[in-house]
């Protein structure tokens, strides 16, 4: 019952978090990053009340999908590469890691061939960091401009993934430049383009990032544990 005590825990703290800051706490999504996790914790976070799940890979977040209930919605949260857009596209409630025109323009062609539109956040590397994708800030605007015409994607918001420090405080900077940022755009009133999502904060950060607007936190290692699992584990 380990899963279902932390995700006890983890709603409580962005509870506190959000009333701090005078948010109320039903804005704000927790994804559960289920990334390298077997299928059996998964189950266990479902059965804890959990439906938005986020993975890092196509492959896992695909074969997943495949065997978790039907109303859960699949986070696409890692670097996503334009030969697995196909794969994913019908998959994926929303992906959070667009970060040039050319992976848009992927998505738009695999998202018209089915008749869907594909929600998209704007992956914005806000704190400049080299290991990190991601748009700089002073370019997102123009990179959200040029994908904004494409059919078949709807930009929904921006996405960051913040240094990782010891002390949470200190991303709190990064975290408040997404949010101005976020409102800057929305302020542009530039069709096909709406700020409903704010995706930002993970395990070391949640409760910063929620008092800073973050619309959905993505949090791992706080619900599930430190414990990575070897690819053949997953369906056990």
């Amino acid at each position: 019952m380990m899963i279902r005590e932390n995700l006890e825990s983890v709603r409580e703290r962005l509870k506190t978090a959000c009333t701090e800051a005078g948010r109320n706490p039903e804005e704000v999504t927790l994804i559960a990053v289920s990334k390298t996790k077997p299928l059996w914790m998964l189950e266990e976070a479902y059965e804890a009340g959990v439906r938005d799940f986020g993975e890092n890979k196509v492959q896992e977040l695909v074969e997943k999908a495949e065997k978790m209930p039907s109303d859960i919605r699949w986070h696409m949260i890692g670097h996503l590469q334009r030969n697995k857009v196909k794969t994913v596209i019908d998959k994926a409630y929303l992906i959070h890691s667009v970060d040039s025109l050319r992976l848009a323009e992927e998505i738009s062609k695999e998202a018209q061939k089915r008749g869907l539109v594909m929600k998209i956040l704007i992956e914005v590397n806000v704190a400049g960091e080299e290991s990190k994708f991601g748009v700089a800030p002073d370019g997102a605007e123009e990179l959200i401009r040029s994908i904004a015409d494409l059919p078949g994607v709807l930009i929904c918001g921006l996405m960051t993934i913040a240094p990782f420090v010891e002390n949470p405080e200190e991303n709190r900077v990064f975290f408040k430049s997404l949010k101005n940022l976020s409102v800057d755009i929305k302020g542009k009133n530039i069709d096909n383009v709406t700020m409903d999502f704010l995706s930002m904060g993970m395990t070391g950060d949640y409760e910063v990032a929620a008092q800073e607007g973050a619309a959905c936190v993505r949090v791992g290692t706080g619900i599930f544990g430190e414990r990575s699992y070897p690819i053949s584990d997953l369906s056990v």
